[in-house]
């Protein structure tokens, strides 16, 4: 193929992608909105993030139901069908099985609308990348714009469903591709906008966190706090990773997922009788970060809902449940940078309490996902928070991300030397 050609080729993919995966986006969330509804009574939005009218027991009757659902449908797809790889491994090239990969999407919308704990963002990335595979293959491209294409194609499925373009390019090119060159870069923003800006049309645009009216100057006190809170939130990230990790793992596989996941399923709905907020992707969790107010009562209940919607997170992915750990990894940081700004405010503050939760939203996702640029982005284009604010953020976000991978090398160490894991049917 020319280089005219393939020039041609590449652009027409990406272009056509943004298109086909901002609809994908746009019906994806809509899906989720309707299940939300039907199950829980309610669609979740800044003046409601989360089933806090719903009665208890109908909150639990839809996490059992969507989580025994969803266990007997991924039983099937695991052991009777073709395996569904990772958006990486289907960006080195493993093929993606059109049907499953869509089944397996739709799986993920499902538990997250109907309340299990974890993060909805792994569905459209996926189908991103199964789009970004066909269309390679009915274009002719060679192994390195496949690869390519596939990757940016992924990240707009993150940009679409989000309205974060340049999350989703970054995703793309700093965590799939590891390739930031002036295409990469180019055809990951275009892909990503066209995707945010179809995905708009079909859902609407809002802002996803609501920080109320945040000030945009960053004080010499505010540049302390985000020195601090980054070392804080990187050991909370380094942690959070771990842990995901080993949940991914060790995740129930066979037989195994048929009892797991639906045990999973009743905890969830046990814990949010007292904790309402630990259900779904974790908008409400980050919520009360965000719009909380500086008062020494709310460290506790701050505290109590980003210790119980990690374990809780980490429960669901062990117990088999694909999905992803973006917005969980927010609700952590923005609880703990509420909780550190509460404390921050006592003696030096001169900001919103959403602004800390902002710093520590930003640093402990940056510190978890290990890829800066991306969690940077992804978090101010939730909150639609004042440009001014990269400032304090990139020196949280920077303290974050050494310390995360300091100490996230002697958690791997520490973990390689221990008891090999054990075999899960």
């Amino acid at each position: 193929m020319s280089e005219r050609r393939r020039a041609v080729a590449m652009i027409a993919a990406v272009l056509g992608l943004g298109v086909v995966i901002g609809i994908a986006a746009g019906l994806l969330t809509l899906m989720l909105y309707g299940i939300e509804h039907v199950a829980l009574g309610f669609v979740e939005s800044p003046e409601q993030p989360g089933s806090f009218g719903t009665p208890s027991w109908r909150r639990a009757l839809s996490v059992i139901v969507g989580a025994t659902l969803a266990a007997v449908i991924w039983w099937l797809l695991r052991t009777r069908s073709a395996k569904v790889p990772s958006v990486t491994k289907a960006v080195a090239g493993e093929r993606m099985p059109w049907w499953q990969t869509i089944v397996h999407v739709l799986l993920q919308i499902l538990i997250v609308g109907c309340g299990m704990s974890i993060g909805r963002e792994v569905a459209p990335r996926e189908f991103g990348a199964l789009a970004g595979q066909r269309a390679s293959g009915c274009l002719k491209l060679d192994a390195a714009d496949t690869r390519t294409i596939v990757a940016v194609a992924a990240g707009a499925g993150l940009a679409g469903v989000y309205n974060a373009p340049l999350a989703g390019a970054f995703f793309a090119v700093e965590i799939l591709l590891a390739d930031v060159t002036l295409r990469t870069v180019a055809y990951a923003f275009a892909c990503s906008t066209v995707a945010a800006w179809v995905g708009t049309l079909i859902k609407g645009t809002h802002t996803f966190y609501d920080m109320g009216e945040p000030s945009g100057l960053f004080t010499p006190d505010l540049m302390g706090f985000a020195l601090v809170a980054g070392l804080v939130c990187g050991v909370a990230g380094a942690v959070f990773r771990f842990g995901s990790s080993w949940a991914e793992r060790h995740h129930a596989t066979g037989n195994a997922i048929l009892w797991q996941l639906p045990l999973a399923g009743v905890i969830t709905g046990v814990v949010a009788i007292w904790v309402p907020q630990v259900m779904g992707n974790g908008r409400a969790t980050a919520q009360m970060g965000f719009g909380g107010d500086c008062d020494w009562a709310l460290i506790g209940v701050l505290l109590v809902s980003c210790v119980v919607k990690g374990v809780m997170t980490l429960l669901t992915i062990r117990s088999g449940a694909s999905g992803g750990v973006l917005t969980p990894g927010i609700a952590l940081g923005a609880t703990l940078g509420a909780v550190l700004g509460i404390l921050w405010m006592q003696g030096f503050g001169t900001n919103s309490i959403g602004v800390y939760a902002l710093i520590g939203a930003c640093a402990l996702l940056s510190a978890s996902q290990q890829a800066p640029l991306m969690a940077m982005c992804l978090v101010m284009e939730l909150t639609d928070a004042p440009l001014n604010l990269f400032v304090p953020v990139c020196l949280a976000v920077a303290a974050s991300t050494v310390c995360a991978q300091w100490l996230g090398a002697r958690l791997d160490r520490a973990g390689a030397a221990g008891p090999k894991p054990a075999v899960h049917a």
